[in-house]
């Protein structure tokens, strides 16, 4: 679909931003920040989970993702029940309705292919298929940018995701486990290519130089129980998880280090109260935090960053500061690769307080080293993300002849 001459490019994004988690709308930052750069005139609108706030934050028209409200509220009476049922039915059409109005439809970055925390088939992978669908129907390009996969146990949710990637005209990975990952469900990834997370491209703070007496440290915790697989130990995961970053920060708090809890969603709430009132200490704080800008300011400050969700870990790095990650799934281990930080790994379905704090001895002991890698990985990064931008220009946007057809059919 090409806009007549002189008409400015309909550019829709999608996902579930504004909806409280940090890294969904850093994602959606950094291609805004790509769009005003290359696209300027382009007409930009959201379909998204929370369009009050998308609107409000960065001055972009939004449309709610789902017409029923409660669609990721557990659903336990008929009226519920009925009304998830209806609004699958809606929504369909609302979406298709929706992505038609557009030349080219961007989900920005984000782990819209995996599974690795609990997620429903019927609820945004149901969500992902219709948009891809719309768009392969109606001619609009839907391009899936720097996004995460991951192997999926679910059929349900396994079928909707390939099918997906499949109708989607443009795909780039955050890492080659989701390329590998889309590829073992049966998907042709030949001219799909890897770089670097999307929120590398956003601007950043530079780290300090560590302190001397050490400094404060930056936590960040997350809501944790395990993946869409581990439904039946849950609990069990979460309270291993937690009971073990708490025993790490009062570790910290004996020493006298000061300790700031970063979280990177609303849901991680919980755990910082839980850490508070196990480790009553004046010398841990809690971070108040809006943006993945807020993120980076926080970890810039500090000597040294442990932390779990993605992207508090890529909020560290992207500033410089010496991190360990409390990895939960590939796409952590990826990240910390990628930035010569593989050695700086734990398990966070099996927190080893004592472990962890040898851990992190060691890295503040090579603490100028490690700064001097992630100089020049952020380097590499901001390179190869620009190459990525040039890249969808040419992939997905308009020319005068429409030369760019869809890549595969289903």
């Amino acid at each position: 679909m090409t806009p007549p001459k002189g008409t400015p490019v309909r550019v829709g994004v999608f996902g579930l931003l504004g909806s409280g988690n940090l890294g969904n709308d850093g994602s959606l930052e950094a291609v805004l920040g790509y769009l005003r750069d290359r696209h300027p005139d382009a007409r930009v609108d959201a379909l998204c989970g929370g369009p009050e706030a998308v609107t409000a934050r960065y001055g972009i028209p939004a449309t709610r993702l789902h017409w029923y409200r409660g669609e990721y509220r557990t659903a336990s009476r008929l009226g519920a029940v009925a009304g998830k049922g209806l609004g699958k039915f809606v929504d369909a059409f609302r979406t298709a309705g929706w992505v038609r109005r557009h030349d080219v439809v961007i989900v920005p970055g984000m782990g819209v292919l995996e599974a690795t925390l609990p997620l429903r088939p019927w609820g945004f992978p149901y969500a992902l298929f219709l948009l891809c669908a719309s768009g392969r129907l109606s001619g609009t390009r839907v391009a899936l940018v720097g996004v995460g996969a991951a192997p999926i146990g679910n059929r349900a949710t396994r079928t909707l995701v390939r099918w997906s990637a499949r109708l989607a005209a443009y795909r780039s990975y955050r890492d080659a486990p989701s390329r590998d990952a889309i590829r073992g469900m049966g998907v042709d990834t030949a001219r799909d290519e890897v770089y670097p997370d999307v929120a590398f491209s956003l601007p950043a703070p530079s780290a300090g130089p560590p302190s001397d007496p050490p400094g404060p440290v930056c936590v960040g915790v997350m809501a944790f129980h395990g993946s869409d697989d581990d439904r039946a130990r849950a609990e069990e995961i979460h309270r291993r998880y937690l009971d073990g970053t708490t025993r790490f920060v009062r570790a910290l708090v004996a020493e006298g280090r000061p300790v700031r809890l970063v979280t990177g969603d609303d849901v991680d709430a919980p755990v910082v109260e839980a850490i508070l009132d196990a480790v009553d200490s004046p010398l841990v704080t809690v971070a108040e935090t809006a943006s993945l800008a807020d993120v980076m300011k926080e970890m810039a400050a500090a000597d040294s960053v442990v932390a779990t969700r993605y992207h508090n870990l890529i909020c560290a790095l992207r500033v410089g500061t010496p991190t360990i990650a409390l990895s939960y799934a590939a796409k952590s281990d990826a990240l910390m690769a990628l930035m010569g930080l593989d050695s700086y790994r734990h398990p966070a379905r099996e927190v080893d307080a004592d472990r962890l704090l040898g851990q992190f001895r060691e890295l503040e002991r090579n603490a100028a080293d490690v700064r001097r890698t992630l100089a020049e990985r952020n380097e590499d990064a901001r390179r190869r993300l620009d190459h990525q931008f040039t890249a969808l220009t040419s992939a997905v946007f308009p020319t005068a002849d429409d030369a760019h057809a869809p890549r595969e059919t289903p």
